[in-house]
């Protein structure tokens, strides 16, 4: 299997399974002399880690991370040497058991049939490297890459799950609820339809928001290494996400010419933007603008609903999942979200660096 690495200047490579014995991953083209901080990498990681309420999977993971290579102690503390940085990561908590049932099944909605279909063979423990758990490794690169651009601020917050939007943005209380909600009213309105929907063994899906603060205009470059574009690519390669949207995105089909384009004024430091609709990127190019993201994560497939489906030998059968799984995987999707965001702007920030100097 090809195609394990992201990026192009910060890259990132990543290896293991759900029920593997450990996830990893190489983070290459990391500047050198980069300060790092374990106990910030690993709350980033605590975001992300199951088990951390009642609303995601209840797999017992500490996500504790190790790295090999690539850093050094000296007297200002952690710092990166320019070589490249191993991440490591232990499982410790896996129960292949509850999978054995359906290990000639195809679950729909899962990339069982896919990867079988490409491969010849699959792993049905836990979707093997197709699960959720490969973005574990994601976050760990993602704090490496905070690190590379500290002026830059970015968050990220879950704006709708099951078709019902927060209508307030207040960031602050994002880290205050089990959703990563910037609407305490939403929030709990949250927690009653996931504990029903849990109980019924069934799962919905989310919309969750990037923004990222501090960009300086210029980054991006036209035709094929468009900001935008290397964005969508990220957000899109995260587990369950079916769309991705930069600014107002397909809100802005809806539209008039007028209401789209984004009015400027004068400012200290050049232009100041009256809106935002095109996301702080145009032309494939930073504006200066806070860089705007959506990605649609769609119901987690593994359901105790029995849903039709085949064998590997064309039987037909009924699939019913279980196991221990996220009710709504979008949750645990925004630190994914985020680290995708920093490891792209990181990357542009390097590229940027090494065209225009």
């Amino acid at each position: 299997m090809s195609h394990n690495t992201f990026g192009h200047l910060f890259r990132l490579t990543t290896f293991g399974e759900s029920h593997g014995p450990a996830i990893g991953g190489i983070v290459d083209g990391c500047p050198p002399g980069i300060r790092l901080d374990l106990a910030t990498i690993q709350g980033y990681m605590d975001r992300r880690r199951p088990g951390r309420s009642r609303h995601t999977t209840q797999r017992r993971e500490p996500d504790t991370v190790e790295l090999k290579s690539g850093v050094m102690e000296t007297d200002d503390g952690l710092v990166t040497t320019g070589t490249p940085i191993a991440i490591y990561i232990e499982n410790v908590d896996q129960r292949s058991k509850d999978y054995s049932r359906i290990a000639d099944r195809y679950r729909p909605g899962h990339a069982d049939y896919t990867y079988d279909a490409k491969y010849g063979i699959r792993d049905y423990r836990g979707g093997g490297r197709s699960s959720a758990r490969e973005t574990a490794v994601r976050v760990a690169a993602g704090a490496i890459a905070r690190a590379v651009i500290p002026d830059i601020a970015i968050r990220g917050a879950l704006v709708e799950m099951g078709g019902d939007r927060a209508e307030a943005r207040d960031f602050s209380i994002v880290d205050d609820n089990d959703f990563f909600s910037p609407d305490a009213a939403a929030a709990e309105r949250w927690a009653t339809r996931l504990d029903e929907v849990r109980k019924a063994g069934s799962s919905v899906g989310a919309v969750v928001e990037i923004v990222a603060e501090g960009v300086p205009p210029g980054w991006g470059a036209p035709l094929y290494g468009k900001l935008d574009a290397d964005l969508a690519s990220a957000l899109m390669s995260i587990n369950a996400v079916k769309g991705v949207e930069i600014g107002d995105g397909f809100e802005a089909a809806r539209l008039s010419g007028e209401e789209n384009a984004d009015q400027m004024r004068r400012g200290n430091d050049g232009p100041v933007f009256l809106s935002n609709h095109a996301g702080g990127i145009l032309g494939g190019i930073s504006n200066g603008a806070p860089v705007v993201a959506r990605f649609a994560v769609k119901p987690t497939s593994s359901i105790r609903t029995p849903r039709q489906s085949v064998t590997r030998d064309g039987e037909e059968v009924d699939v019913s999942t279980t196991g221990r799984h996220d009710p709504c995987v979008g949750i645990r999707a925004v630190p994914v979200g985020e680290a995708m965001m920093a490891i792209v702007l990181a990357d542009h920030f390097l590229r940027h660096r090494g065209q225009i100097g």
